[in-house]
């Protein structure tokens, strides 16, 4: 049997996981008599919990909405918000789904009716951007790890899946990352570790689950100014591969012949600005003057090149690759 305390957060959350409980059924849950599960009811009343004894040919318990429970403090605002959370964290990618949905139940059963129907009113479907395959989930348990050393400003200790893997093709054993934590990050549906690698002297970016902590950790340290000051921006910076800033580290112009309307919808972040009814000059970002310029060609109309420089040598390098790929190809008979 479980000790006393143990028991009642047992009985706790199998009075939160369903409205009904008959007597025996929880009894035999818990493994314990009747008399103790009586007992066990009287403690929690005792402790707050408004816990009602249901009448019927079976009996049972019930555990009502109580005003001294956490969950009456929400407001409707607030009720709405935490709804939202829990049906989308499918799209968190921290493989809290199952979590998140008893939680849901759990507080929609403490909440006063009128809170309930505002919650049950909203219905909300995540769905998961598409990609070639399934994104790995980060281990709750990591991010828990790597949260707690971004608190204490210590210094942390883990093995990385891609140095693991090198490694051991090679026959090595290779030493664990130490770097100074400073950002937990979560972005389209992955988490990021942003953090200042102590070996290699530079910031880095690491994906959490290909994490594995070590304990315990290192000291603790200062935390160093991000470069830009805005983690945001830093973290969209290293993934277009600019230098943190935010921007692409290749920009360029160029005017197109099609309509403003036409290539507005489908610039992204570029800017579109209307020359003329089928004329516009666009200005868009790239992470290389190649890329770039391939990002023009994808409109499928005339091209003038505006600048930088960079970008018209970036156009013929394309076409004469363009060229060679056409010659290349055999004629048909």
């Amino acid at each position: 049997m479980q000790k006393t305390s143990a028991r009642l957060l047992s009985l706790l959350s199998l009075l939160q996981a369903r409205r009904d409980w008959p007597g025996a059924v929880l009894a035999e849950r818990l493994d314990v008599s009747a008399r103790t599960l009586r007992r066990d009811v009287d403690r929690l009343r005792e402790l707050g919990y408004p816990v009602r004894a249901v009448k019927g040919p079976d009996g049972g318990y019930r555990l009502d909405a109580g005003t001294r429970l956490p969950p009456l403090l929400f407001d409707d605002e607030q009720a709405v918000a935490l709804a939202v959370a829990l049906r989308t964290a499918a799209a968190t990618g921290a493989g809290i789904e199952d979590g998140a949905e008893r939680a849901l139940t759990t507080l929609r059963q403490l909440m006063p009716a009128r809170l309930r129907h505002r919650i049950d009113a909203l219905e909300v479907t995540s769905v998961a951007r598409s990609a070639p395959r399934p994104q790995p989930q980060a281990d709750t348990g990591v991010l828990m790890a790597l949260s707690a050393a971004v608190q204490a400003r210590e210094v942390l200790r883990f093995d990385h899946a891609a140095a693991r893997a090198a490694a051991t093709a090679a026959g090595e054993a290779p030493p664990p990352r130490r770097v100074e934590p400073h950002h937990l990050v979560a972005r389209g549906g992955r988490w990021y570790l942003v953090a200042w690698d102590l070996d290699r002297e530079d910031w880095r970016v690491f994906r959490a689950d290909r994490i594995t902590p070590r304990t315990p950790t290192g000291p603790r340290f200062t935390p160093r100014d991000l470069p830009g000051g805005d983690v945001a921006a830093f973290l969209t910076g290293r993934f277009r591969g600019s230098d943190g800033s935010g921007d692409w580290p290749c920009r360029g112009t160029a005017v197109l012949g099609l309509p403003a309307s036409a290539v507005s919808p489908h610039a992204a972040d570029g800017t579109v600005e209307e020359l003329g009814p089928d004329r516009c000059r666009l200005t868009m970002g790239a992470w290389s003057w190649p890329s770039l310029a391939a990002a023009f060609c994808l409109y499928d109309a005339d091209i003038e090149v505006v600048g930088p420089p960079a970008l018209e040598e970036a156009f013929a390098g394309l076409a004469d690759r363009c060229a060679g790929a056409v010659a290349k190809r055999p004629r048909r008979r």
